[in-house]
């Protein structure tokens, strides 16, 4: 099994800390968030990583393979994916956000799924988001599934009873799967394939009848959007250290 670590983007939401860097170097707990998806991927037992490059992507280097979207700066996620998709379609492969760290447990957990296309999602959600927001709901999505099946993803609501967890970041695809993801995208012009974002992409996928197998996982990972993200989550492992606790959402 692969995997491809979308690390295209600049990352515009953390400001001044991405002028020099894609936001997959920003420091957290001490080491780059590439660093800990590298770590994690490793650890459970991918070796054949490719780094999908863009904002600059020379500062990109390492025990991994690159590959380069040249419009990262015009197109979103699913344009990424898509610059890797002739080395990568022919069999299974983990997808991964670079603005995440996660637990090894979780990626295992991922490619030991059953389905063509799956997503880990967290049940402990609320938690994280509440550390991030005043009010979680600001920016949480609809997330609902039965019987391990995706039924909705990615929609604003006002109300918890449609949250059953957040989507992580984290996919897998096998061969077949990525099949369905070319079918559907060959339906689409080239301006709404470069608007696409993976949330939008899993949205028309379950639009279309695909089963997208929902993997939980309870806490051990964290999403950066913002230096506050960052701010807080470190504030958060500090303060659990001092108790001699463990944070819920500690990756490491």
């Amino acid at each position: 099994m692969q995997a491809l670590i979308l690390a295209a983007g600049r990352g515009s939401r953390m400001c001044e800390e991405t002028r020099d860097k894609p936001k997959c170097l920003i420091p957290l707990s001490g080491k780059p968030m590439l660093h800990w998806q590298l770590q994690s991927l490793q650890s459970a037992g991918l070796e054949t990583i490719t780094v999908a490059t863009g904002y600059k992507g020379h500062l990109l280097t390492g025990e991994f393979k690159t590959v380069e979207n040249p419009v990262w700066d015009k197109t979103n996620m699913v344009s990424t994916m898509l610059c890797a998709l002739p080395e990568l379609a022919a069999s299974p492969c983990i997808i991964s956000y670079s603005d995440i760290v996660y637990h090894p447990d979780h990626v295992r957990a991922l490619a030991g799924a059953d389905g063509d296309i799956s997503i880990t999602y967290d049940r402990e959600w609320k938690s994280l988001w509440s550390v991030r927001f005043d009010n979680p709901l600001d920016d949480a999505e609809t997330f609902r599934e039965q019987d391990g099946i995706l039924q909705d993803i990615g929609r604003r609501t006002d109300s918890y009873e449609d949250i059953q967890g957040q989507f992580m970041g984290l996919l897998k695809f096998s061969a077949d799967g990525f099949e369905q993801v070319k079918d559907l995208l060959g339906s689409l012009s080239e301006e709404e394939v470069a608007k696409l974002d993976m949330t939008a992409l899993l949205q028309r996928l379950l639009a279309a009848g695909a089963h997208i197998t929902a993997v939980p996982v309870s806490g051990q990972w964290c999403e950066a959007d913002s230096m506050e993200d960052v701010t807080a989550y470190e504030k958060c492992i500090r303060e659990h250290e001092n108790n001699k606790t463990r944070w819920s959402h500690d990756w490491r």
